[in-house]
């Protein structure tokens, strides 16, 4: 007896109730290990998928290659049945497959797609009917009515359709932003929230079930459009506060007046204002790039999202705004910029995490040595730091002891472990542009 598609639904959603759904993530990275990891705590059945063989190997010896997952917890998984493959035939055997790649920007700030679409390739083949996927990456409102659900029909062997709803045959598709917030303590990952936009009402149903066993709510929207846009609201919402304070930080600083002490006293106000500080630059995968995805997808309505690029071009210029500072501290202190040496501390994008995306450390390396500076840098994260998809630094770790040898230190990221009252005693000088030191009194700190 073939069961009603209804039938299908009901079964899917009692696999999930009783921990028999397998659930294979697609990109083992920052993302995709942590969601795996969490499903896993909750028993399921999870393959976690990634083309990089060498964190197959990790995964699959119980080592992690991140930083804030401890390697105990892979091993955890280990044992409740985790496991990580690079073949995409498993794929068939999985009842819910989550997709949670890359998407950056190219050379010319246009979103890059490829993961994406290379992903969802290689998995259309081996869909069977009654499937959910879900693409958790970040992109512009479009993407998983546009060009996943097509790619998915195209390429799959069986010519399965997406099911629209509970009473068709086929595969169901959603969309549901990824909410990661690395190096974030002060909140467990089940408590945020988990929007979903499911193609059709079956889809959603299936999606808010599965999620809904891992997190304490899911917010289910009308459509994977909405959910797509409210990623990128988030983030542009971001992007745009942190803009506003990084353009404020350079009038302070013409004004003489401390920027950080400005927002202490705002942020005592109980409504109407939440605070944001100011930077070297933008880092990680979402805020310097989402606002490019929906300024991007504007155009395609003859619509200039000028707010929004104006706030792209603020926070891209201040790498620049930190060089400039950085060779007038040198002039200050009777050094040229070209031929000194600078250590720059901090090469991840934020404090406490081991991620090098779109870190202003990167552009600021690459600037300094364009003018003629000896670089190095020191990073508790990173012993070395070689090529990646925008620069090719191919430097190793410094050592702190070699402090006193340097021209001059430059604070880009506040690592907790830093000691950094150590740190300006055995400065020739220091460039601070997080406010690191705050609360040093001391003549060779320039802060920015």
């Amino acid at each position: 007896m073939t069961l009603a598609r209804s039938d299908k639904t009901a079964e899917f959603k009692q696999k999930i109730e009783t921990r028999q759904a397998r659930i294979g993530i697609i990109g083992m990275g920052y993302v995709g290990l942590p969601l795996a990891l969490q499903f896993s705590q909750e028993r399921f059945s999870i393959t976690g998928f990634d083309i990089d063989s060498s964190k197959v190997e990790t995964l699959n010896q119980g080592g992690s290659y991140i930083v804030r997952i401890p390697a105990a917890e892979i091993q955890s998984a280990r044992k409740n049945g985790f496991t990580a493959s690079a073949d995409y035939s498993l794929i068939a055997r999985m009842d819910a497959v989550l997709i949670c790649v890359p998407t950056p920007l190219n050379e010319y700030r246009e979103p890059d797609l490829s993961y994406v679409t290379s992903t969802v390739k290689s998995i259309a083949p081996y869909l069977r009917e009654g499937q959910l996927v879900i693409l958790e990456s970040t992109t512009y409102p479009g993407t998983t009515e546009e060009i996943v659900v097509p790619l998915l029909e195209e390429g799959n062997l069986s010519g399965l359709r997406v099911a629209r709803d509970a009473f068709s045959a086929g595969f169901y598709v959603a969309f549901s932003p990824e909410r990661e917030d690395p190096g974030n303590d002060t909140m467990a990952r089940r408590d945020i929230p988990k929007v979903v936009g499911g193609c059709g009402p079956a889809a959603l149903e299936l999606a808010c079930a599965l999620y809904g066993s891992i997190f304490q709510r899911t917010v289910p929207v009308s459509s994977p459009a909405v959910a797509e846009m409210t990623k990128l609201l988030e983030n542009i919402y971001r992007c745009v506060n942190i803009a506003l304070v990084n353009e404020l930080k350079q009038l302070c600083m013409r004004m003489d007046i401390d920027l950080f002490e400005v927002i202490d006293a705002a942020k005592t106000k109980p409504f109407g204002f939440q605070a944001f500080y100011p930077g070297p630059g933008l880092g990680g995968h979402c805020i310097p790039i989402d606002p490019f995805y929906l300024s991007w997808r504007a155009k395609k309505y003859d619509f200039q999202a000028r707010f929004i690029e104006l706030a792209g071009q603020v926070n891209n210029a201040m790498p620049y705004f930190v060089v400039e500072n950085i060779s007038g501290a040198m002039s200050q202190h009777g050094k040229p910029l070209h031929g000194s040496r600078i250590l720059i501390l901090g090469m991840a994008y934020k404090r406490d995490v081991d991620d090098l995306r779109e870190s202003p450390s990167l552009a600021i390396i690459e600037l300094l040595q364009k003018r003629g500076a000896l670089v190095e840098y020191n990073d508790p994260f990173f012993p070395s730091v070689g090529r990646g998809r925008r620069y090719a630094l191919n430097m190793t770790c410094t050592t702190l002891d070699r402090i006193p040898e340097f021209d001059c230190v430059v604070i880009v990221t506040d690592h907790s472990q830093y000691d950094y009252a150590e740190i300006v005693n055995k400065a020739k000088l220091v460039v601070d542009t997080r406010n690191a030191t705050k609360g040093i009194a001391a003549a060779n700190i320039i802060r920015c």
